[in-house]
């Protein structure tokens, strides 16, 4: 598994995380990296969710039960897109 972080929004959110939604993230990182992308799909702590609202292949992604990220997939790489602290706001 490989791992897209260079979307300049999604550098911005990084950077803005407060330290527990921070290391929260990181720790997402490494269980994504230890997952197949059918185990990624069924986790139920992640919830893989296909965005709807966005006319290209978007999804989020649970970090905590307040914050989501929005990601695409790109054969065997995830490209982060933004980090949402508040997970409503991933949906807008």
């Amino acid at each position: 598994m490989k791992f897209d972080l260079n979307d300049a929004e999604f550098q911005k959110d990084l950077l803005a995380l407060e330290k527990a939604e921070l290391l929260a993230f990181f720790k997402t990182l490494r269980k994504l990296q230890q997952l197949s992308w059918q185990e990624i799909y069924d986790d139920n702590g992640l919830k893989w969710e296909s965005l709807k609202s966005s006319d290209s292949p978007l999804y989020t992604i649970r970090i905590t039960q307040k914050c989501r990220a929005i990601v695409k997939r790109r054969d065997d790489q995830i490209s982060f897109v933004s980090i949402h602290p508040d997970h409503d706001s991933a949906y807008e």
